[in-house]
């Protein structure tokens, strides 16, 4: 850290400046390129401050590449996805979700429908900010064509999120890679692969990036990122983290964090609490303990009636168990949450589309 690492301008462009790390970002992205299936030609990508970075980034080049389109994203989406609307001067429309924090597929297709005349952009979550829920991106590619939207009347943006970087390593999970019409994907770099400082990684087509590119003679390198100044040191740290891991390691992560939130959804039911885990998430989302002491102390992030937890390679059954104890302890002491309204996330927690069962807080209890 003694040393002020500066990615100036282009990945892949020489700048005036010396001490950088852009070979190591190169090579960052190489992999994220190989997991996500892109041919070598194809793809550009660079090492990001955070996932909202390639949220903006890959939004940005869907305006570009569609100045006319509407934006169309869920209403779980994470905050960032309409943020880039606004700041792009974007139309968009925010799509209503199933319980499961999925996009509603026939209200996507109703909306797209009443627009035909304009051009598609639509943001995908792999993996939503709070219920971990991944939009099923084939269905959404068959309600394109069924509608009869051309590859070249829409634009995918993937916001992977978490989860885009663990899909690869999930035995018999769809796959979201560049084999399908995407544009581009963002995901984080601190939450996964551990980069002590934010971070992310953003990668799209090539031949979209060429609409944003302008060349900064007192940089002598091309100006294609959001930021101009990046951080060299989060280059360094995904690179070390992904060597050190390496795909083995990385599968083995993605494995403890699922069967580890499997195991919390498992305590948590049998201790009688409402809780519900989406297929293809290590997210976990249960009512929300009365006790506000123990939601700062677990820095459980909350919306209205529930709470989650995301459940990552640091956390152990053993952190688990000492956790649902002091929800029990909570609960016996200041009673149990209950749905603040008839359509709260909380009364949407037991829809039967979540599958399985689960305990509904009554009154008294």
């Amino acid at each position: 850290m003694k040393y002020s690492i500066n990615n100036l301008g282009d990945p892949y462009i020489t700048s005036n400046y010396g001490v950088h790390s852009r070979q190591f970002e190169c090579s960052v992205i190489d992999f994220f390129a190989r997991l996500w299936k892109i041919e070598p030609d194809e793809y550009w990508g660079y090492v990001t401050t955070c996932g909202t970075e390639g949220n903006l980034h890959g939004i940005l080049l869907a305006r570009e590449c569609h100045p006319d389109g509407i934006l169309y994203t869920s209403k779980e989406s994470h905050y960032s996805v309409l943020k880039a609307a606004r700041y792009y001067r974007m139309e968009a429309r925010a799509i209503q979700t199933l319980a499961t924090g999925e996009i509603d597929y026939d209200s996507l297709s109703a909306e797209i429908e009443k627009n035909l005349d304009k051009p598609v952009i639509i943001n995908v979550n792999i993996g939503t900010t709070v219920k971990g829920a991944v939009d099923d991106l084939d269905r959404i590619l068959r309600v394109l064509s069924q509608l009869g939207v051309s590859r070249d009347r829409f634009h995918i943006h993937c916001d992977g999120a978490l989860f885009a970087m663990m899909m690869p390593f999930v035995d018999f999970a769809p796959e979201v890679s560049f084999r399908k019409p995407i544009d581009s994907i963002a995901v984080s770099g601190h939450k996964m692969l551990g980069c002590p400082m934010p971070c992310g990684i953003a990668l799209s087509r090539k031949e979209h990036v060429k609409k944003v590119e302008q060349r900064i003679d007192y940089l002598n390198s091309v100006d294609t990122t959001i930021m101009g100044s990046r951080n060299g040191q989060a280059a360094l740290y995904l690179w070390y983290s992904l060597r050190k891991k390496g795909i083995a390691g990385i599968k083995r992560d993605v494995t403890h964090c699922i069967d580890t939130a499997r195991y919390l959804r498992k305590v948590l039911h049998g201790a009688g609490f409402t809780c519900r885990l989406n297929d293809l998430s290590s997210t976990v989302v249960l009512e929300r303990p009365m006790d506000d002491t123990l939601v700062k102390r677990w820095q459980l992030a909350c919306e209205e009636d529930i709470a989650h937890v995301v459940v990552m390679p640091n956390v152990t059954r053993d952190k688990i168990d000492r956790f649902v104890e002091e929800l029990v302890e909570a609960r016996e002491t200041h009673g149990r949450m209950e749905p603040v309204r008839e359509d709260s996330p909380l009364s949407k927690l037991m829809c039967s589309s979540w599958g399985g069962e689960t305990h509904m807080p009554k009154n008294g209890n």
